[in-house]
C-alpha cells in the first residue's frame, strides 16, 4: 500500500508538476513558430516531412540552451529525431570549451592538399 505524503513531499509533487507544465507550454510555443519559420525538413539528413510524421521532427537549440527562443529562430533547426539525439550524444562526447571559444576537441593542424598545387602542375 502506497505511503502518504508529508506536506512537504505534496509542495514538491506541485512544483515539479507545475515545472514540467511551464515547460511543456514553453515548448510548444518555440516548436510551433519553428514549423512556420523553417522547411520541413532536418536540417543534417535533408529527410523531408510531411502532417503525416512531422512529429518525429524536432526543435534543435543550436547553443544548447532551451530558454534562448528568439522570435526570429536563430538558435534553432530542425532535425529529425535521429540526427537530434546524435547532436546531442556529439555535444555530451565532447562539450564546446568556453572559456577559450573553442567548440571542443584538438583542432587539426596537418593540411592534406597543402602540395596538390605543385604536383598537379608538375614541380
Amino acid at each position: 500500500m502506497p505511503e502518504e505524503k508529508t506536506g512537504s513531499g505534496r509542495r514538491l509533487d506541485a512544483v515539479v508538476a507545475a515545472s514540467q507544465q511551464s515547460r511543456a507550454q514553453r515548448e510548444q510555443g518555440y516548436r510551433a513558430q519553428a514549423l512556420k519559420l523553417y522547411p520541413w525538413i532536418c536540417g543534417r539528413c535533408a529527410r523531408e516531412f510531411t502532417r503525416t510524421n512531422v512529429h518525429e521532427l524536432t526543435v534543435h537549440h543550436r547553443d544548447h540552451n532551451h530558454d534562448n527562443n528568439p522570435a526570429d529562430g536563430s538558435n534553432w533547426e530542425l532535425l529529425c529525431l535521429y540526427c537530434h539525439d546524435n547532436e546531442h550524444a556529439r555535444y555530451l562526447d565532447d562539450p564546446p570549451d568556453t572559456a577559450n571559444g573553442s567548440s571542443g576537441g584538438p583542432q587539426a593542424s596537418h593540411r592534406a592538399f597543402s602540395g596538390l598545387a605543385d604536383l598537379l602542375k608538375g614541380k
